[in-house]
């Protein structure tokens, strides 16, 4: 109901429990959650205790231009950190392959082969990913075939 209306999501309280100002576990949030695949078009350099890389920069075609639509940096096991960053290297290219390239400092461009697929809760107006998850790589979808899906 919540997708098809096109809200964030529902909220639901324990209709026993009496009203608390700020949060409480009889207040629940069910949010709606979206999925798509993003081409990996780069990825920023590792933190703290991160090994290979610290997130993907991820992109997607829109009237056959490819547009930079966010990052994502959580999703990743030990062993997927160092298997995607190994994956990379052969594609690392020199200048970003995206029209809009965001203002991120130690960036490592890849070329857009690879395809991610992300859990997110929105698409913005200005198709910029909210709260992404990497769920994993995708092999069946050609990097070309990689839209910008509609904001809802």
């Amino acid at each position: 109901m919540a997708e098809r209306k096109g809200v964030e999501g529902l909220v639901a309280k324990n209709e026993s429990a009496p009203y608390v100002e700020g949060r409480s576990r009889h207040w629940l949030k069910f949010k709606v959650h979206q999925e798509d695949e993003f081409l990996i078009i780069g990825y920023t350099a590792p933190a703290g205790s991160r090994t290979h890389f610290g997130a993907l920069l991820l992109g997607a075609y829109e009237s056959g231009r490819l547009y930079y639509v966010g990052k994502v940096g959580t999703g990743f096991s030990r062993e997927s950190l160092g298997s995607l960053f190994r994956a990379f290297q052969p594609l690392v290219v020199d200048s970003a392959p995206v029209l809009n390239p965001p203002k991120e400092r130690k960036v490592t461009w890849v070329a857009p082969r690879l395809i991610a697929q992300i859990a997110f809760e929105e698409l913005t107006a200005d198709h910029k990913l909210r709260q992404p998850v990497f769920l994993g790589l995708r092999d069946d979808k050609r990097p070309r075939d990689i839209v910008v899906p509609e904001a809802r």
